[in-house]
């Protein structure tokens, strides 16, 4: 999707859509389009709002709001244990996690308002470098990879205003020692996408968008220099997904009705493609579940009877009818399973092996309100406990047992004051068998005692 396209439909969701039916200020609408920062909101907004438009509207429609009370029960698995070295901890340290994290080994690498990257002891919550913002620092991005020592991020391309005076410096991918912080190597990207889909970590390279919004180039992961790279037709829109380091693409028509899917493998050594399948409409990608892709599209007209795809890198399918339950805060291929929690406060695993509906359970914890744009952080499983995890911005934490989706764990922390809108979305992430809950600058790590 252009940069064009991603900005009007951000227009058409805060206008027309309205976010759970309540109109935007007009003044609001371009503020998001026009300023940069907003322009890397717009990216991802314009993204979510074509998957929702286009294919999948139902899955991530607009809905009411709950929380469950079920009495908690023993899960199977043994209580969790502590990562060695970890205690209990609780910081909020502005300018330094704000935009995100990604957990590493033993580390936290987060990204904030005054930092695009910095390194934060995940024993501890003690900062240990950092990677000062150019200018500005209050998208939506944080670091995507950590790979052989360094850390690969996103920063402003320039500090300088445009010669109108609005701020338009670009970004550019980055790579950063993660011993020392030291910048590495920089590579300028043509547009202000930073999310899942702008760069990823391939078999000896990054795979990055870039030099041109219709181009992916494959990156020396120690110099940033050009390996290879693919691009595709005008008028087409590829999403991007890597399964066992193998790049693949699925590609369709940018227009309001695709008629076909395609699947390409790129070859991770020369980046020549090889078409793979062909899937019917318009699919969009969910996920990655093992050696395989997840792809969504609508059936009819009706927006609720979807079908699921998983394509194996061979080109192997298996298609199967999804129906969601309510409009969805938010989902998550973990695993075999899409987890996913409706607005009314149920939460469901639904099985990509079988396809079938597990379980559906009250979520545990209080929803925002849609109205105040804040979005339900995606859930986290451990496996090893069988337990999934849910997190809400109000502080709320709540575990099901993965198998049966009863309640065994609930608890409360607190985030702090509540969080403007915009910005990065509050996190909920894994340390061993430590949760890492993060909303705005105010991180907790904690221990569920779960199976006590």
């Amino acid at each position: 999707m252009t940069t064009e396209r991603g900005e009007e439909k951000v227009r058409e969701t805060l206008n027309a859509v309205a976010l759970d039916r309540v109109r935007a200020p007009a003044n609001l609408v371009e503020q998001v389009v026009r300023r940069r920062s907003r322009r890397r909101f717009s990216q991802a907004a314009g993204a979510a709002v074509a998957v929702a438009a286009i294919s999948v509207g139902a899955v991530f429609g607009f809905g009411g709001g709950g929380t469950g009370h079920d009495r908690p029960v023993r899960p199977a698995a043994s209580p969790p244990t502590a990562p060695e070295g970890w205690e209990p901890w609780h910081t909020s340290s502005p300018g330094a996690g704000e935009r995100g994290c990604l957990v590493d080994g033993s580390a936290l690498y987060c990204s904030g308002s005054e930092y695009d990257v910095a390194k934060i002891d995940a024993n501890t919550g003690k900062r240990l470098w950092t990677v000062k913002v150019n200018r500005e620092g209050d998208g939506i991005d944080h670091p995507f990879a950590v790979r052989d020592g360094v850390v690969y991020a996103y920063r402003n391309h320039t500090a300088e205003n445009a010669p109108d005076g609005d701020y338009a410096g670009g970004t550019d991918l980055m790579a950063v020692d993660a011993g020392t912080g030291d910048v590495l190597w920089k590579v300028e990207m043509p547009q202000d996408d930073r999310t899942a889909q702008a760069a990823m970590l391939i078999d000896g390279a990054v795979l990055a968008n870039t030099p041109s919004v219709r181009t992916m180039s494959a990156l020396d992961p120690l110099t940033g220099k050009e390996k290879w790279r693919h691009t595709w037709a005008k008028g087409t829109a590829c999403q991007r997904a890597v399964l066992g380091g193998v790049p693949y693409l699925a590609c369709l028509p940018d227009v309001e009705k695709p008629d076909a899917t395609d699947v390409f493998r790129l070859d991770p050594a020369t980046g020549s493609a090889t078409k793979v399948a062909t899937l019917p409409g318009g699919q969009r990608l969910m996920g990655i579940t093992e050696d395989r892709m997840v792809l969504i599209a609508a059936q009819g007209t009706g927006g609720k009877d979807l079908r699921l795809t998983t394509v194996s890198g061979s080109g192997e399918r298996v298609s199967r009818p999804y129906r969601t339950v309510g409009a969805t805060a938010t989902s998550e291929v973990i695993g075999d399973r899409l987890i996913s929690v409706s607005w009314q406060g149920k939460a469901s695993a639904y099985s990509l092996t079988t396809g079938k509906t597990l379980w559906t359970r009250p979520v545990g914890v209080k929803l925002p309100g849609q109205d105040t744009m804040q979005s339900l952080p995606a859930p986290v499983v451990s496996a090893g406990q069988g337990v999934v995890y849910f997190f809400s911005p109000t502080g709320d934490l709540s575990g099901l047992d993965l198998r049966t989706g009863k309640l065994v764990w609930r608890d409360h922390v607190d985030m702090g004051k509540e969080r403007p809108a915009f910005g990065g979305s509050p996190q909920l992430l894994l340390y061993g068998d430590a949760l890492v809950a993060r909303n705005g600058s105010t991180v907790v790590s904690l221990l569920p005692r779960v199976g006590d």
